[in-house]
């Protein structure tokens, strides 16, 4: 099973990203997670991606999906995955496809969680009080500034993956603004007929 996750930031993809990996069996797999790995074994796409990161520029298309390649080879990822984070654009996903398509293999269902994005900047600002109130640190990116380009780069870059997978048939929408259970539920309900 093959599961690609859209959805702004702060829809609560991670939270049900767990679920998926605890109910499924499937491994997660994280742009952010290969570059670490392939950076600390030292591996030429890692050596690449470090002297680009290093040199504060964007990694590029070839390399992200050079390390995807490499990744969901792994034997690990034989039965399926989740994808978390990519593809963040058209060409990432078409070059996905064509990845999935030597090994014989192609996306099962792609999960989009709506949100109303005003909610999620209340849960944001939210979450900063507690953090506050806690005494502890706040991430870096916890402010509306950073929050706001996010969202922006969202829209712009990764939300024309929507019409793009629905045109293969591919896409399931379910509400992201329930409880965690009910959310969890309705992914439950699109990915059970899968596994069976």
């Amino acid at each position: 099973m093959i599961v690609i996750f859209l959805g702004p930031p702060g829809a609560g993809k991670g939270t049900q990203a767990a679920h998926i990996v605890e109910r499924y069996g499937v491994r997660q797999l994280s742009t952010g997670d290969m570059f670490r790995a392939a950076i600390k074994a030292g591996t030429p796409l890692g050596v690449k991606a470090k002297e680009v990161m290093d040199a504060g520029k964007l990694v590029s298309d070839d390399i992200v999906c050079g390390l995807v390649k490499e990744r969901i080879s792994a034997v690990d990822c034989k039965d399926g995955f989740l994808l978390d984070g990519f593809p963040r654009t058209l060409v990432q996903a078409g070059m996905l496809d064509e990845m999935l398509a030597e090994q014989g293999r192609g996306v099962d269902v792609v999960i989009e969680l709506k949100v109303d994005e005003a909610v999620l900047v209340e849960r944001l600002r939210s979450r900063i009080e507690q953090t506050r109130a806690r005494g502890e640190a706040l991430r870096s990116d916890d402010n509306e500034e950073t929050f706001a380009k996010r969202l922006g780069v969202y829209r712009e870059e990764t939300a024309p993956l929507i019409p793009y997978y629905a045109e293969q048939g591919k896409l399931r929408s379910i509400d992201g603004m329930g409880t965690v259970e009910a959310v969890s539920d309705a992914i439950d309900a699109i990915l059970d007929p899968i596994q069976a």
